[in-house]
């Protein structure tokens, strides 16, 4: 376990770096042109985006951020 000691500052920073490449897969995950197997590898990479910004946003941004179990298992 490893621990980090940021200010409301970087916190904020962080949350958007975040967020903004969770809403490039979201973007790139509804490209029909892109290959199934290449979805499945940037649905792993969201889940641990997710994971991370659970730690430094607040529920209410996180439930926008949510993903059903139905999204991340469609064949695209």
């Amino acid at each position: 376990m490893l621990g980090l000691l940021v200010n409301e500052k970087e916190i904020k920073e962080m949350e958007y770096l975040i967020k903004r490449e969770m809403d490039e897969i979201l973007f790139d995950l509804k490209d029909h042109r892109i290959d199934h197997v290449v979805k499945r590898a940037m649905e792993e990479r969201y889940k641990i985006l997710f994971t991370l910004f659970r730690r430094v946003s607040s529920p209410n941004e996180c439930l926008k951020y949510m993903r059903s179990e139905k999204a991340g298992s469609k064949k695209g």
